[in-house]
């Protein structure tokens, strides 16, 4: 293995383990992957939401925080956010009055949708930028990740 590619941020892979070379990693690219967005866009809590309402359609409040892993009231602002902005409306759940659905609207699709873009020629251009034995060892190692995660 080239010596470079061993290395984790606090040290060598001989010192920290696969598994710490893993998390880094992965915690360093999801990092970085998140941080490829349109200037001026929202932060990465709010920018979360519109791209699961964009997915996934419309959500509620207690959805959205279960999908998000944070209290409602934390949720709340995001969804707030997103409403002044124009990017998401509130609806009424047509199955129960009481509640309400957040509801992306065609600006919020638009900033979703450009957001997946740059995101995705970001990696896209790196990953091309590999050599053919680089991009292959990058779809296996995907593949062992992959049933790791399934596990």
């Amino acid at each position: 293995m080239d010596r470079d590619a061993s290395r984790t941020e606090t040290g060598d892979v001989e010192d920290a383990g696969l598994g710490a070379q893993v998390r880094s990693t992965v915690s360093r690219l999801y990092r970085r992957f998140r941080s490829e967005r349109p200037e001026g866009s929202l932060g990465d809590a709010a920018l979360d939401v519109l791209l699961r309402l964009h997915k996934s359609g419309p959500q509620t409040l207690t959805e959205l925080s279960e999908y998000g892993q944070v209290a409602p009231a934390s949720m709340s602002q995001s969804v707030n956010r997103l409403t002044s902005a124009g990017y998401a409306v509130r609806t009424p759940d047509p199955d129960d009055g009481r509640k309400v659905r957040f509801r992306i609207t065609a600006e919020g699709a638009e900033v979703a949708h450009a957001t997946r873009a740059q995101r995705h020629a970001w990696l896209d251009a790196h990953l091309g930028g590999l050599s053919e034995d680089d991009q292959r060892a990058i779809a296996h190692a995907c593949a062992l990740l992959s049933r790791i995660a399934d596990s």
